[in-house]
């Protein structure tokens, strides 16, 4: 592909907008690109964990491609906002874990792409920001959803409202990211993650990604009940009944058989 690289590492998988010349802004192509990575990661059983990323060190994604948009119709610019969510929403709505590393700019739609990821690790030269009201638009790929739901409403809309940019401390600060790391570790922080996360048992922690997401928009009541489903799903499983086994015999699972 043109702008995105995309690696397998044992079970995780690490995908890399590569626009460093563009600080990897999102441009149409590069969206379709996207999207169309992770259907096949939807599609690949192996993979356990998927890692974001961005080329070089200034930038995780920079934002929309600002050249594209700058003359775009009202339908152009729907087209265009209509095809990011969708491809975020395929992100977000993986089955597996996601982690975004953040290494230098998220800022727009890159904000928003981290937004998408369940956890976020940045470098200490990360800025993030939704500056979108400085160039007479608002966050058009889910930054007015998720940006609240995250940080909770009143802080996302200063963010929004004043389009500052924050940089890694007080993005840790406020729960944006769960952890702020130096530059040169931050890959090897993001694997040691992926990879402690990944020898669990995966359909149990899948499991436990689309019980979170789906109990975080209903009442507690209907949440607990899903709960109980997968919970008990779990127990069809060849992956618990392994795991419980080994547990009673004092002694660790080798690997778990994803079944």
């Amino acid at each position: 592909m043109e702008n995105i690289s995309f690696e397998k590492r044992d079970n995780v998988a690490v995908l890399k907008i590569s626009r460093p010349k563009f600080l990897n802004a999102l441009n149409s192509n590069t969206l379709l690109e996207l999207g169309s990575v992770i259907e096949d990661v939807k599609k690949d059983r192996d993979i356990y964990v998927l890692v974001i990323t961005g080329e070089g060190n200034k930038a995780f994604v920079a934002g929309a491609d600002i050249k594209e948009m700058s003359n775009m119709s009202v339908f152009e610019a729907r087209e265009f906002s209509i095809l990011g969510n969708k491809v975020f929403r395929k992100i977000e709505e993986l089955e597996i874990p996601t982690i975004a590393a953040v290494n230098g700019y998220a800022l727009g739609g890159g904000c928003e792409l981290s937004l998408c990821c369940d956890i976020r690790i940045a470098s200490e030269n990360a800025k993030f920001g939704q500056p979108e009201v400085t160039l007479g638009i608002t966050p058009g790929f889910g930054g007015t959803q998720r940006l609240s739901r995250i940080i909770g409403t009143s802080k996302a809309k200063e963010l929004i409202f004043t389009g500052r940019m924050i940089d890694a401390k007080e993005a840790e600060k406020i729960g944006l990211v769960n952890k702020v790391v130096p530059q040169d570790v931050l890959m090897d922080e993001v694997m040691d993650l992926a990879n402690s996360i990944s020898r669990n048992a995966p359909l149990a922690v899948r499991m436990c990604k689309v019980s979170i997401n789906r109990g975080i928009d209903v009442d507690i009541e209907t949440g607990i009940q899903f709960e109980a489903e997968v919970f008990s799903h779990c127990f069809s499983t060849e992956d618990q009944k392994d795991a419980m086994t080994a547990f009673l015999d004092k002694r660790k699972i080798d690997k778990f058989k994803n079944r």
